[in-house]
């Protein structure tokens, strides 16, 4: 039944229908001195200044418009701005451009894109590069005016990101956690993480836990797919993140950025970047420190972030480029607290052996082919070579005191491979323009696991001793390899002037397996050891399926798009978690694989500057939800188990208003923003085979979500200020209140924060005060069943930051 669907929905991505396009421009655009091509120019609707594309790493642009003619303005920063007028009816559709480099000696420019840089946030109705966002929720963050950088603050990064919820768990943002519209937001696993469009997670399929993402300071732009991404870039429930970093600055050969910043508790982080090209080369390169005590007792920590990019434009058709990205950071960890031991004193910790270890080499080689002004191929090559290590003193009861024993170590590498190629065609039907994009990847990964003993010293040392204690209770090791294939494709029809339809496809093949030995132990009620067994263990699965996807727009009004998707999903089950033991919590032995479908609708766009608008609503299925209960076991104790929960149904409403106060009410400032940033979301267990889930509500799932702020520029002056509230919300499923022993499970109570930054720019230097939490509350967000825990883990308390930028 599924390949006869398949057959006939194939049919219907490689048919388009028989009605009117919409009219379009492509072209290319080069330096004129140099002939080289400009990336990211802005293509720009003059009469309503609407954002339509901007150039790729090779020039190139394409856009559509119901229009019969446009006139339209190609603009970047750096160059004099061209304005460029068409009449479809009687000029040609495509269109190269040459511009001219502003002088250097220039003081000040007027910035055309006023409205992006207001705003902050924009989205892309048809293409982006070679991929197809029409019909899905989609958003662009644009990340130069944004504030918090610094600190990778995540709260004030994504603030007018709808339906997302952010751990805070440190004042330095060593690591994202971030998650959407009920899922767990622990280090970011339900969304497929990238980095300039290639994987960068631990391991995509078998552990999609994100230890690494590039500090905000390097970032263009973020770009975020909601679950519609599924079709394109994998079958995360939450989508795709894709952080783009900065390309080569064309107009220099050397650029040079150096920023210091400095803030509470011992907090230092040094960003200095390169940039430039020399003829057709360009490279962007950067180094990161960043090191603190925390604002909690044992939570010092030392980080270090290199990257290097180079552009190579061999010939007009091809353009190669190689980037490597290495990390390295070593945290203490405080350890997290039980609920009377938060509301006693939040900054206490009873934890000092404790440690945590990343290194992280990513390598990444890209080529893109313009086969011809309506044909792109592009290749996309990546491998990781990582590993995670922590150490400490762990148990279930979180507030009993260090025994100063041996310490558990839990020791992972990854070791990770994969390929992807995109081709994306225009074609003529019936003398209009059609957007065919097919794709496939090939993944290969291999996480080794290994579990035992560690020293019974204060420091960080990594090495397992078995042989000093053989009879530790938890050993294991265990080699987990994952293979992954997959095609898709997805269609633009344009069904007339105004409607697009887009269906879609994806078949996955998946491969799994997991293979090693644990420890089994026996004691005497005199603690003597009477076994000590190894238990080897092999297991295998495999599965093979298509996902369909759909997806529709239209223009309903110059500033007003209608968009709607549904998207079937998938999450293979992570043999990584499995194999690991946790005296917090058991594995039910019969989990299994999730799976379900999204639904989008929504109605966005930007009118006159005014107002910048997304409204929409959402509906997750989410079946064979894997989660935590608990669990009544033969011995009479109560245990949290992680299993198949039930499945369960995710809706709400969310809204993203921001309005251009200034040409509102026509303010003489450099700008004056308001924006309201809220989703309304519910929930519930529509069917568990356990005991008491079914009618409660989903874990993760706060009622209210909202985010909302000001924006003040006065001249080279600016003032921004955000307030965040977040409701309650369960961390189990069977919706306990009260906490256990370990502080794993247990209500979070609503909060809300208040944050303020300013920031004052004079030619290339900028300085920074930035104050987050300024009422300094005590809350926190997070209930971790492992490390940094367990138990509940403190958000930061009122610190302070002093950034120092300077462009050379």
């Amino acid at each position: 039944m599924i390949l006869k669907d398949f057959k006939y929905f194939i049919l219907i991505i490689f048919c388009p229908y028989l009605f009117y396009g919409q009219n379009s421009l492509s072209g290319y655009v080069f330096n004129e001195l140099s002939n080289t091509p400009i990336e990211g120019v802005q293509i720009i609707n003059k009469k309503t200044n609407e954002f339509l594309t901007s150039t790729n790493l090779e020039g190139y642009y394409f856009f559509t418009t119901y229009l019969d003619s446009i006139e339209i303005i190609y603009f970047d920063e750096n160059y004099f701005k061209i304005d460029y007028k068409i009449n479809f009816l009687s000029s040609s559709e495509f269109n190269d451009v040459k511009m001219v480099l502003i002088s250097t000696d220039l003081d000040e420019i007027e910035l055309l894109d006023d409205k992006n840089n207001s705003f902050q946030v924009e989205y892309i109705d048809d293409i982006s590069g070679n991929t197809i966002l029409s019909g899905k929720k989609n958003e662009i963050i644009l990340t130069n005016n944004k504030t918090g950088k610094n600190l990778n603050n995540a709260r004030q990064m994504y603030n007018q990101t709808v339906s997302l919820n952010i751990y805070q768990t440190d004042d330095s943002g060593l690591q994202l956690n971030i998650g959407g519209r009920g899922l767990d937001p622990r280090r970011t696993s339900n969304f497929n993480v990238r980095q300039n469009s290639y994987d960068i997670s631990a391991d995509p399929l078998g552990y999609p836990e994100s230890y690494y993402v590039p500090p905000f300071q390097c970032l263009d732009k973020i770009q975020l797919i909601r679950g519609a991404a599924s079709l394109q870039y994998g079958t995360q429930f939450g989508g795709m993140i894709n952080f783009i970093i900065k390309k080569p600055n064309q107009n220099k050969k050397v650029e040079l950025l150096q920023s210091n910043s400095m803030g509470s508790n011992n907090l230092f982080n040094n960003f200095t970047s390169l940039s430039g090209s020399i003829k057709s080369l360009g490279y962007y390169t950067f180094y990161n420190k960043r090191k603190g005590s925390g604002f909690r007792p044992n939570s010092d920590f030392n980080s270090d972030n290199l990257y290097a990019f180079i552009s190579y434009k061999l010939n007009e058709k091809i353009n190669i480029s190689t980037e490597i990205t290495y990390l390295q950071y070593l945290a203490q960890q405080p350890g997290g607290l039980t609920d009377d031991m938060f509301y006693t004193d939040i900054l206490q910790s009873n934890r000092e052996r404790n440690w945590f270890q990343i290194k992280w080499l990513l390598y990444n080689l890209q080529l893109f082919y313009n086969i011809s002004e309506k044909t792109d191929l592009s290749f996309n090559f990546f491998t990781l070579n990582a590993s995670r290590n922590a150490i400490g003193f762990r148990t279930n009861r979180v507030d009993q005191i260090d025994s100063y024993e041996e310490r558990d170590i839990i020791k992972t590498n990854f070791n990770n491979i994969g390929f992807e190629a995109r081709l994306l065609h225009e074609y003529n039907f019936l003398n209009k323009r059609n957007l065919l994009l097919l794709g496939s990847k090939i993944y290969s990964g291999k996480n080794m696991n290994k579990q035992g003993p560690g020293s019974n010293d204060y420091d960080s040392n990594f090495s397992i001793q078995s042989n000093y204690y053989p009879n530790y209770e938890y050993q294991s090791k265990y080699t987990n390899p994952n293979l992954n294939f997959s095609f898709f494709g997805e269609q633009i029809i344009y069904i007339n002037k105004k409607m697009r339809l887009t269906p879609g496809f994806r078949f996955e093949y998946i491969e799994t397996n997991s293979e090693g030995f644990y420890r089994n132990i026996n004691e005497d009620q005199a603690g003597n050891v009477i076994l000590n067994e190894i238990i080897n263990t092999e297991e295998s699965r495999d599965r093979a399926f298509i996902l369909f996807g759909l997806g529709y727009s239209h223009k309903l009004f110059k500033w007003l798009d209608l968009y709607s998707n549904i998207s079937k999903n998938y999450r293979a089950v992570t043999f990584a978690d499995i194999n690991i033991i946790n005296p917090n919590f058991i594995i039910n032995p019969n989990i299994i694989d999730e799976n379900g479908y999204t639904i989008d609708f929504g109605l966005r766009g930007s009118y006159n500057d005014y107002i910048y608008y997304d409204i929409s609503t959402f509906y997750l299925s989410y079946n064979d939800r894997i989660g935590f209960i608990q669990k009544a076991l033969s011995d009479g104790s109560v245990k949290n188990e992680k299993g198949n929960v039930g499945d369960a149904l995710i809706f709400g409403n969310e809204f993203l208003l921001n309005f251009n106060l200034k040409k509102l009410v026509k303010i003489n400032l450099s700008n004056f923003n308001y924006y309201v940033n809220y989703s309304l979301t519910s929930s519930e267990y529509i069917y568990s085979e356990e005991n008491g889930i079914t009618g409660n509500n989903v874990e993760f799932v706060p009622r209210s979500n909202l985010k909302t702020g000001l924006q003040l520029g006065f001249s080279n002056l600016n003032i921004n200020i955000q307030y965040t509230y977040m409701s309650s919300q369960f961390t189990d499923a069977t919706n306990s209140i009260e906490s256990d022993l370990s502080g794993v499970i247990g209500q979070i109570p609503s909060y809300d924060i208040l944050d303020l930054s300013l920031s004052y720019s004079m030619n290339n230097t900028m300085i920074q005060l930035g104050v987050n939490n300024l009422l300094n509350e005590h809350y926190f967000t997070n209930r971790a069943t492992g490390y940094p825990g367990p138990g509940i883990i403190p958000s930061p308390v009122r610190n302070y930051s002093l950034i120092l930028e300077h462009k050379f």
